[in-house]
Formats: structure tokens, sequence, C-alpha cells
């Protein structure tokens, strides 16, 4: 992952990590109360705080790269995906995960979620240099014929 943010951030996007738009001791201290009631109640607190602010992220992202990794897509992932799309966002996505994942040999994952990032003008890289070489050319500037 952090491999990938960095590649991103060299191209020169801004990367909004939804698990590093916050302090980390949130988790650190709701985990060190004792009394269980409590402690979820902070755990829960502390989860919606984390989830405003990736929401607050996806609206003000121009365009989202979604890991796709895994057996089966993550699911707060795959929610940022459906979200992002009713958003009219971009989505990308980037699966280096050699399983299959899909439902059937037409799908590289879940059927639902490839239709999102290919229907919102997306498409799905299958490694770092593939989704560095096409998000340099959409940024390249059209030349006019």
């Amino acid at each position: 992952m952090a491999l990938l943010e960095d590649q991103l951030a060299n191209q020169g996007y801004t990367v909004l990590n939804p698990w590093r738009l916050g302090d980390p001791r949130e988790f650190e201290a709701a985990n060190c109360i004792r009394n269980i009631e409590e402690r979820r109640q902070m755990l829960h607190k502390v989860n919606v705080e984390i989830a405003a602010r990736n929401e607050q992220a996806i609206r003000e992202s121009d365009a989202i790269v979604a890991v796709l990794d895994g057996v089966d897509i993550d699911s707060g992932t795959a929610s940022e995906i459906g979200f992002a799309y009713a958003l009219g966002k971009r989505i990308y996505g980037y699966r280096s995960d050699f399983r299959r994942s899909g439902d059937n040999d037409g799908s590289v994952v879940n059927p639902q979620v490839q239709y999102w990032i290919e229907k919102s003008g997306g498409f799905i890289a299958a490694s770092r240099p593939q989704l560095h070489d096409y998000l340099t050319r959409i940024r390249q500037p059209e030349t006019s014929r």
C-alpha cells in the first residue's frame, strides 16, 4: 500500500488514505478502557469519526483509486466505490492479486464493483506500472490537430 501511495504522490496526486485521516492513538486510547461497555461506546465514536472523515474525503476528491486485492474485495472499499460512483467520481481499481476474485471468467472482481469502476470511466490495473502509465496518459494535455 505504501508503494502505491508513494507512486501516486510522485505523480502529483494528493493521497487520502482513510486509515491515515485520523490519529491512530484514538483506537489505542479506546482499547485501554477496561469497562467493556465504555470501550464499545468509545470505539463506536471513533468508528463514526473515521467514517465521517472518509465520507468528506471522498466528497472532496476528484477521483478514487481503490485497492482491490484479496480473495474478495474489502467491504469498506466496495462501499467507498459505490458511494464515489453515486457522487459522479471517476474510479480506478488496482488489483495485483493473482487469485480469482470475479464471479466468472468475464469479471476481474465482483461484477457490480467492476461495473461501477468501468461505468465511471475508470478501469482496473493489474500492476503499479500499468496504473502509472494510464494515469500519466490521462494527465497529458490533449494536443490539437
